[in-house]
C-alpha cells in the first residue's frame, strides 16, 4: 500500500491494521477495522479512504466515490490520506481527480517540492502538457534543480508532439524551447547526458541539422557516454540529414576500421560511395578530405577497403561474418546499377559456398545466405545445393542408404543445405512421390538428430527441429494440391515435435493454424496458453486466437480470449503514463514520444477494434434473450448507435504476419500486396460487424411511441430521430456489404501460412448477409406502422411478405448447415468447418431475428389490447383483427419449428460425433510409422472432441433461442 515506512504520523500505528487487511486482500475486514477506527478518531480522513478502497474492492463503487469525496473537499495535506486518494482514483480509472486532489494541496503547501511533483506527476498521467510546464517551473523556483527545469522543457515538445497545428508547433513550441535550452548552455548549467539528448532532440526536430551536429562533435557532445558510439551515430545521422557523403563516408569507414562486424555501418559506407559517385565528387588535393578523414569516392576504393577487411579478418581469433557479407552485398548493388565491376570482387556462387565452409554449421547461415540467394541464376540452384552437400562430412548408417551427420556442427550445416533447398524452390518442383520420399527422410533426420539433444532441458529447443517443421511444410503443399491424408499427418509430426520439445513456439503456432484451418479450436486455447505471449504479442499474434474462436462455435472460449486480449489493450492506457514518469523521473526524455506514439498504436489497433466488436457482439448473442435483457446488455456497454467509436483513418494493421518461418521462394511467400489486401478484407469486415452491432443497439432506443397519428411529439421525444439514424447506418451497411462483395470477386489467394481470411466470404455465400440485412429492414416497416397505425394495409401486406420471406431465408441458411460434420472419405478423415461456421451465423441470425420480433411484439401488443377494448365498448361478438397479428403469429410459429428442427440435427450431429470409432482410421497412405501411430490417434482425437465441443455451445444457445420465442405471444 502506500507510502507508510517514511511518515512518521501518530496515527500510522492504528492504521497498520487496515493497510495490511488491504495487502493481504482481505477487503470486508479492512471496511470493518476502518469502521471501529472511525467511531473513535471521526476527523482520521486516511481511515475513511482506506475504507472507500475496500469498498471498491469489494465492488461497492459508487459507496467508495462518495467516501472518497467527501475526504477531497476537504482538501487534505496529509500524506497518508494524499496517497491513500491516489490509490484509489488509480484503481477507480479517474487519474483526473488526482490533479485536483494536488492543485489543492499545492495551495495549502505551496513551498512543498514532494506535492509539486507529485502534481507534476499527476498531469503527466492525464497528458496535461501545458500544465506540467507550468508545474515544472514552478517546482525550479521552489528547488533550483535541473532535472525540474528540464521537465519544464519536454513538456513544451510534447505540445508541439500533440498541437493539431505543425505550423504552431515549429513557430511556438519548440523554438522556446529551445531558448530555454540555449539559456542554461550560456550560464554554463547543463549538467546531465539527458539534457544534452533533449537539446539535441529540440534542434532535430526544429530541423537545425547543423546547429544539431555541432553540439554533438562540441564540448556538450562529450556528456554522451551511456550507449557505446552514441556520439557517432547522432554525427552520421545529421551527416546524412545534411547530405555530407564525404563525412559519412569517412565515419562510416573510420568505424568499421574499429570493427569489421558492424552491419549498419557497411550499408552507410555503401550508400555514401555510391552518392559520391553520383556527384562525381572528387577529393581536394591539398586539403583534408574531410571533417572525419580520408573518404573513398569510387568502386575501385571500395572493393579494395572490402577486400582489405577481410585479410583483417583472417588475422582475427574470432571468425567475422560482415567483411565476407560486405562482398556479396557490394556485388548486389554493383549489378543492380548495371556496372561491370562486379568480376573484380568473384563470382557469387563461389563467395556463398566458401562462407558456408566458413560459417556453415552456425544457425545464422542460412538467414545470412537467404538475402543474396538472387545472385544465383536459376539454371545453377541445383548445382550449388549438391555443391553445398559434398562438403558436409555425413556418414552412411549401415541399415539404411540416408546419410547421416556425426555430430551437432555436421547437422547444422546439413539444415541450413535443407533450408536452402526449400528456399531456392527446389522441393517445390518434385512431383508428389518425390515428396513423400523427401518427407520420409526429413523425419528420419530428425528422430537420428534427437540423440544430439538427449541433455537438453525442456526449455531448450532440440537441434533437429527444422527436419520436422520442413516435413510439415511439404505436407502442406501436398494437402494444397488435394492430398487429404496430408494435413493429419502434419498434425501428427507436430504433436510428436511438441513432445520432444515442449517449448517450440513454431510447432505451437502451426499446430494452432492447421486445427483452426480444420475446424477445431478445443486444442487451440491451451497450445496458445502455453505459448506465454508477453505484453505487446497479444496485439501482434492475437489475432490466431480470436479470429476463430467465435466463428467455431466455442463461445465460453471466444469470450475468455476476447476478455483476454482487451485486459492488456485497457492496460496499455495506464501502464504508459507510468513508463512516462518513470522517464521524467530518470531523464529519458527521447524515450517518451516512443510511449506516446506506442500507446496511440494500440489505441489505433485493427485488432483492438476487432476484438471490442466482436466481444460486444458475443456478449449479447449470450446474455440478451428478450428485449428488455437486451436493452440491459446494450445500456452496460455504454453503446450508442450515434457514435462510432473505431478510428477509421488511423486503424494499425500490428498483426505479425511472418511469426511463422517460411522457407518458400519469394513468389510464394507474403507479399506487401497480401498484406494490403489482408487489411483491405478486415477493415471491410469489421465495419459491416460494427454496423450491424450499432443497429442492434438501436433496436433499444426505439420504443413502442405510445402517440396518435402525426403526432408532432414524436420528433421531440427523439424516437422519429432514432429510426432515422437506423435508416442511416441500415445505408451504410447496404455500402459496406456492397464493398464486401466487389472484394470478394477478386477471389484472393493467401499464402497457406499467410493471414487467415476473414468470415465475409461465408456470411455472403450461406445467406446470413441477406437475413440480416431484411430484418434491419423490418424494424424500419414496423416504425412505420407504430407511427401510423393500423389503417395502412399497404405496411401490413408489407411487413406480412417480409416475414413470409425472413422464413424461406433463414430455411435456406438452416439448410447449409445441414451435413457430416466429419466424414470418412476411402480411408481418410474429412472436416467441414464451413459447416460450423454456418450454424454459429444461423445462431447470430436467429438471434437478431428474436430481438426484431420482442421490438414487433412490443409495438403489437398495444394495438391488440386497444382493440379488445373497443370490442368491450360496442359488445360485438367479433372485431376484424388486421392481417399484421395473423402474419406475426404465423411468422414466430414458423421459427419456433424451424429452430426446433436445427436443434434436431444438432442432436443428430452429436450422435454422430460420438458413435464415430476415429481410432480405427489410417492414412491411406503407407507414411505412419508405428511410433507416429499414438500421435495420430490424440489428433484425431482432439479434432473429434473439438467439434463435439462446438456442436453441444451452439445446441445449448439455440434451447435458449427458442425457450424465448416460445414466449412471444400477442
Amino acid at each position: 500500500m502506500a507510502a507508510r515506512g517514511h511518515v512518521q504520523d501518530p496515527n500510522d500505528r492504528r492504521l497498520r491494521p487496515i493497510y495490511d487487511y488491504l495487502d493481504n486482500g482481505n477487503n470486508k475486514m479492512a471496511i470493518q477495522q476502518a469502521d471501529k477506527l472511525l467511531k473513535k478518531h471521526k476527523d482520521l480522513h486516511c481511515a475513511k479512504v482506506l475504507k472507500a478502497i475496500g469498498l471498491q474492492r469489494t465492488g461497492k463503487q459508487d459507496e467508495a466515490y462518495a467516501l472518497a469525496q467527501e475526504v477531497a473537499a476537504l482538501e487534505p495535506t496529509d500524506d497518508n490520506s494524499l496517497q491513500a486518494l491516489t490509490i484509489l482514483y488509480r484503481e477507480m480509472h479517474r487519474p483526473e481527480l488526482v490533479t485536483k486532489l494536488y492543485e489543492a494541496a499545492v495551495k495549502k503547501v505551496p513551498n512543498s517540492e514532494e506535492y509539486h511533483s507529485h502534481l507534476f506527476m499527476a498531469y503527466a498521467r492525464v497528458g496535461e502538457y501545458k500544465k506540467m510546464q507550468q508545474a515544472g517551473m514552478a517546482l525550479y523556483k521552489i528547488v533550483p534543480k535541473n532535472p525540474y527545469y528540464f521537465w519544464s522543457v519536454m513538456s513544451l515538445i510534447m505540445q508541439s508532439i500533440s498541437a493539431q497545428d505543425e505550423n504552431l508547433s515549429k513557430t511556438m513550441f519548440l523554438p522556446l524551447a529551445e531558448r530555454m535550452v540555449e539559456k542554461m548552455v550560456k550560464e554554463d548549467k547543463i549538467e546531465a547526458e539527458a539534457e544534452v539528448e533533449l537539446y539535441y532532440m529540440i534542434l532535430e526536430r526544429l530541423e537545425k541539422y547543423k546547429e544539431a551536429l555541432d553540439v554533438v562533435r562540441g564540448k556538450l557532445g562529450e556528456k554522451l557516454t551511456s550507449e557505446l558510439q552514441s556520439r557517432e551515430n547522432k554525427c552520421m545521422a545529421m551527416y546524412k540529414k545534411l547530405h555530407r557523403w564525404p563525412e559519412c563516408n569517412a565515419l562510416a569507414r573510420r568505424l568499421l576500421l574499429k570493427n569489421s562486424d558492424d552491419w549498419q555501418f557497411y550499408i552507410t559506407y555503401f550508400d555514401s560511395v555510391f552518392q559520391l559517385i553520383d556527384e562525381s565528387w572528387t577529393p581536394p588535393a591539398e586539403e583534408e578530405h574531410s571533417l572525419e578523414g580520408e573518404v573513398h569516392c569510387s568502386i575501385e576504393q571500395a572493393v579494395n577497403f572490402i577486400e582489405e577487411r577481410i585479410t583483417e579478418e583472417s588475422k582475427s581469433s574470432r571468425p567475422l561474418r560482415g567483411p565476407y557479407l560486405a562482398k556479396l552485398e557490394l556485388i548486389r548493388r554493383l549489378r543492380h546499377r548495371g556496372c561491370n565491376d562486379e568480376y573484380k570482387l568473384g563470382d557469387p556462387e563461389e563467395l556463398m559456398f566458401q562462407y558456408f565452409k566458413k560459417f556453415g554449421d552456425k544457425p545464422c547461415c542460412f538467414t545470412d545466405l537467404k538475402v543474396f540467394v538472387d545472385l544465383l541464376p536459376p539454371s545453377q540452384y541445383t548445382k550449388f545445393i549438391r555443391q553445398l552437400l559434398d562438403v558436409i562430412p555425413l556418414a552412411a548408417a549401415a541399415e539404411n542408404e540416408v546419410a547421416l551427420p556425426g555430430d551437432i556442427k555436421a547437422l547444422q550445416q546439413h539444415l541450413c543445405v535443407v533450408q536452402l533447398s526449400r528456399l531456392l524452390g527446389i522441393y517445390h518442383a518434385m512431383e508428389k512421390k518425390q515428396k513423400l520420399a523427401v518427407v520420409r527422410e526429413l523425419m528420419l533426420r530428425y528422430r537420428h538428430g534427437l540423440e544430439f539433444g538427449k541433455a537438453c532441458l525442456k526449455t531448450e529447443l532440440q537441434f533437429s527441429d527444422y527436419y520436422c517443421l520442413l516435413a510439415v511444410h511439404l505436407l502442406l503443399d501436398l494437402w494444397l494440391e488435394g492430398e487429404e491424408a496430408a494435413v493429419w499427418q502434419c498434425l501428427t509430426l507436430l504433436e510428436e515435435g511438441l513432445s520432444h520439445s515442449p517449448s517450440n513456439a513454431q510447432f505451437k503456432l502451426l499446430l494452432i493454424r492447421i486445427y483452426c484451418r480444420l475446424g477445431a479450436f478445443e486444442p487451440v486455447s491451451e497450445l496458445y496458453s502455453s505459448l506465454d505471449a508477453k505484453h505487446i504479442q497479444h496485439d501482434t499474434i492475437g489475432y490466431l486466437l480470436t479470429r476463430y474462436a467465435g466463428s467455431l462455435g466455442h463461445y465460453a472460449a471466444a469470450s475468455q480470449s476476447c476478455n483476454f486480449a482487451l485486459r492488456f489493450f485497457h492496460s496499455n492506457q495506464k501502464d504508459t503514463s507510468e513508463y512516462i514518469i518513470q522517464a521524467y523521473k530518470y531523464g529519458a526524455f527521447e524515450k517518451i514520444p516512443e510511449f506516446i506514439a506506442f500507446r496511440n498504436r494500440l489505441n489505433s489497433s485493427l485488432h483492438f477494434a476487432q476484438v471490442r466488436t466482436e466481444r460486444m457482439l458475443l456478449d449479447l448473442l449470450l446474455e440478451a434473450n428478450i428485449s428488455t435483457s437486451l436493452e440491459e446488455s446494450i445500456k452496460s456497454m455504454s453503446l450508442s448507435p450515434e457514435e462510432d467509436d473505431i478510428p477509421w483513418k488511423d486503424l494499425r494493421d500490428n498483426r505479425d504476419l511472418t511469426v511463422l518461418f517460411s522457407w518458400d521462394p519469394k513468389d510464394r511467400d507474403i507479399s506487401e500486396e497480401h498484406r494490403k489486401l489482408s487489411l483491405e478484407e478486415e477493415t471491410l469486415w469489421l465495419r459491416i460487424r460494427s454496423l450491424t452491432l450499432r443497429l442492434v443497439s438501436g433496436l433499444s432506443t426505439l420504443g413502442h411511441t405510445i402517440q396518435p397519428k402525426n403526432s408532432e411529439k414524436t420528433a421531440e421525444n427523439g424516437v422519429s430521430s432514432k429510426i432515422d439514424t437506423i435508416r442511416a447506418l441500415l445505408q451504410q451497411l447496404e455500402a459496406a456489404v456492397d464493398s464486401g462483395k466487389k472484394f470478394l470477386e477478386q477471389k484472393i489467394q493467401y499464402p497457406v501460412l499467410g493471414p487467415p481470411p476473414t468470415r465475409m466470404a461465408g456470411f455472403f455465400s450461406n445467406g446470413s448477409c441477406q437475413c440480416q440485412t431484411s430484418l434491419f429492414y423490418l424494424v424500419s416497416d414496423i416504425y412505420e406502422l407504430d407511427t401510423n397505425g393500423l389503417d395502412s394495409a399497404e405496411i401490413q401486406e408489407r411487413i406480412g411478405n417480409s416475414f413470409k420471406s425472413l422464413v424461406e431465408r433463414l430455411t435456406d441458411l438452416f439448410n447449409k448447415c445441414k451435413g457430416d460434420l466429419i466424414e470418412v472419405r476411402d480411408g481418410t478423415l474429412k472436416t467441414h468447418p464451413n459447416l460450423l461456421e454456418n450454424l454459429v451465423f444461423f445462431v447470430e441470425t436467429i438471434s437478431i431475428a428474436l430481438w426484431v420480433s420482442s421490438y414487433c411484439d412490443s409495438v403489437l401488443r398495444p394495438f391488440k389490447s386497444n382493440l379488445q377494448k373497443k370490442k368491450k365498448k360496442k359488445k360485438e361478438s367479433s372485431v376484424a383483427m388486421p392481417p399484421v397479428f395473423t402474419h406475426f403469429l404465423d411468422y414466430v410459429t414458423e421459427l419456433q419449428t424451424l429452430t426446433s428442427n436445427v436443434i434436431d440435427h444438432i442432436k443428430g450431429l452429436e450422435i454422430i460425433l460420438t458413435a464415430l470409432k476415429l481410432e480405427e482410421l489410417s492414412l491411406k497412405d503407407t507414411l505412419l510409422l508405428q511410433e507416429e501411430k499414438k500421435f495420430t490417434k490424440t489428433v484425431q482425437g482432439k479434432v473429434q472432441s473439438s467439434y463435439h465441443h462446438s456442436v453441444q455451445e451452439i445446441g445449448e444457445l439455440l434451447k435458449k433461442r427458442l425457450d424465448t420465442i416460445k414466449k412471444l405471444k400477442i
